[in-house]
């Protein structure tokens, strides 16, 4: 994709003299339509992991690439709690298990015992570039959220902080910093973070466009007055050695006020900053449960949403309930749409869909009648 709509950018003084500090708070709309072209993805493939059985969820893809050969981190919920695990791929459609990153602890003390959720990080964020993770430290980071609960994303979940000096590409037990990051507890935790945190997403912005080389994502459920029935939404963080953080602003990036946003993932396309993000039984929505959207920043902190069609919708027999959490390559001209399929039958896996009919996929949910009653989101 050359330069996006130069002419447009120029025009509102994104291009040019303009310094960070001036750089307009809305991205027009003319530009997301652009932006909206150059990432949709029409043709939907189908599953390319689905569990052995109706006992196993596969969720939450991480993208990236590593000396030609592409690596997917997903989680698998197995009616414990999350675990996270690495597959491999040569085309990006065909994909090998090779063993978990992040697994369950035995030791009842740590508060991370039952949960470990985790997102490989500081990926090169060019739309179309290399997609591999850059080191800090000697080492390669991987924010997750965690807790010691069982059950389907059950009890407090707080960020946490894992990290590896050795091959992000072969199965290994990853590190990790002994406390949370931010927790829902915490004193200075914000009016919407107040109940229990998920995903997070970190970025190396080399630019430091507001001050930090690293800025955190991260959804979080919360309200001032009932914060077990508050919605959640996506706010930030930001740190200067991807171990001491702090939490930026006071409100979130994306808030529909109701219902889910989250799961952000940021990468740039030229001028512009793109989160894909996943939205969930929003009041103004009824005819889907769950489903994929973007929105778009030239500063990383005010973001202007998509207004027309969903990236991602359910639509066939293996994503007819839910349809959401992105992650997206664009890979030889195509772009790849990776999201956590789930069905009315709660079968959950990961399916793609592409910019280009790359055919259909022969991976099928393995049904066991009595099974797949556990309530998701």
């Amino acid at each position: 994709m050359r330069n996006l709509l130069i002419g447009l950018l120029a025009a509102v003084g994104v291009l040019g003299s303009c310094k960070p500090k001036e750089l307009p708070r809305v991205v027009p709309q003319e530009v997301m339509k652009q932006v909206y072209e150059e990432i949709k993805t029409p043709f939907k493939y189908g599953l390319v992991l689905a569990p052995e059985d109706q006992s196993k969820k596969i969720d939450c893809p991480t993208v990236f690439q590593k000396d030609g050969q592409w690596y997917m981190t997903y989680f698998i919920y197995d009616g414990r709690g999350y675990e996270t695990w690495l597959a491999t791929s040569d085309n990006l459609l065909d994909w090998n298990e090779l063993g978990k990153v992040m697994a369950f602890s035995d030791d009842s003390t740590q508060w991370d015992q039952n949960q470990k959720a985790g997102y490989p990080s500081l990926q090169d964020p060019k739309w179309g570039g290399s997609y591999e993770l850059q080191q800090y430290d000697g080492k390669y980071w991987m924010p997750y959220f965690g807790g010691s609960s069982t059950g389907y994303e059950a009890g407090l979940l707080s960020i946490g902080m894992a990290y590896t000096d050795g091959d992000p590409t072969k199965p290994h037990q990853w590190d990790r910093v002994d406390q949370p990051i931010f927790k829902a507890t915490d004193e200075d935790a914000r009016w919407w973070e107040n109940s229990t945190i998920y995903k997070t997403w970190v970025l190396k912005d080399d630019s430091k466009i507001i001050g930090y080389p690293f800025v955190m994502y991260y959804n979080a459920r919360g309200d001032s007055i009932n914060p077990k029935k508050g919605a959640e939404r996506i706010g930030m963080a930001v740190s200067n050695d991807m171990v001491n953080w702090e939490r930026f602003g006071e409100d979130p990036v994306i808030n529909h006020h109701k219902g889910i946003s989250g799961d952000a993932v940021i990468q740039k396309i030229d001028d512009v900053w793109v989160m894909f993000y996943f939205g969930a039984f929003w009041p103004t929505r009824k005819d889907h449960d769950a489903f994929n959207r973007f929105a778009c920043s030239y500063d990383l902190v005010n973001w202007t949403e998509w207004e027309g069609d969903d990236l991602i919708a359910p639509s066939e027999p293996y994503d007819n309930w839910f349809a959401h959490k992105s992650y997206v390559v664009k890979n030889d001209g195509v772009v790849y749409h990776f999201y956590c399929a789930t069905n009315r039958d709660q079968e959950r896996g990961i399916a793609v869909a592409t910019s280009k009919d790359l055919g259909k996929s022969q991976i099928e949910y393995v049904r066991k009648p009595g099974n797949g009653d556990t309530e998701l989101k």
